[in-house]
């Protein structure tokens, strides 16, 4: 049987992710059932405008970044490294072991390497004429 399908409105998109959160949550270890929620950050200028940001989501033991973003201008001047450096703070006191992101060809790779993350797959022709790189970066506690 062939059900409708329909573009879901806000409410039934919230509704689809904690049905999916509820049942991932079942299979997980106790102390991280609970562990989500977002991390914005934001840079600004001396007249607070935002000059960049980073837009990540804690989820059980690792921080994902969906978006760093650094206005043109504001580029090469240590602002990028300056949010990674933050959110790899906060994955350091929030126990997580590891940050992972995506970016284009056409944005960061060489960036993200410099700052210490691993490529670990990429997607060719994604979009066309470009590719798409996942990377990863360990968290650990530094010896002292």
């Amino acid at each position: 049987m062939n059900y409708p399908i329909s573009y879901a409105d806000e409410e039934e998109k919230n509704y689809v992710r904690r049905k999916l959160i509820e049942y991932n949550a079942q299979h997980v270890p106790e102390h991280l059932k609970t562990r989500y929620e977002e991390i914005n950050l934001a840079i600004k200028d001396k007249d607070g405008t935002v000059v960049g940001g980073l837009l990540a989501v804690l989820c059980w033991n690792w921080i994902e970044v969906d978006i760093l973003w650094v206005d043109l201008a504001y580029r090469q001047k240590g602002v990028g490294t300056q949010l990674l450096n933050k959110i790899e703070k906060i994955a350091l006191e929030k126990n997580c072991t590891f940050i992972k992101l995506n970016t284009f060809s056409f944005q960061a790779p060489n960036f993200y390497r410099k700052n210490g993350y691993e490529q670990y797959a990429l997607l060719e022709h994604a979009p066309e004429g470009a590719s798409h790189y996942y990377f990863k970066k360990s968290i650990a506690p530094s010896a002292e």
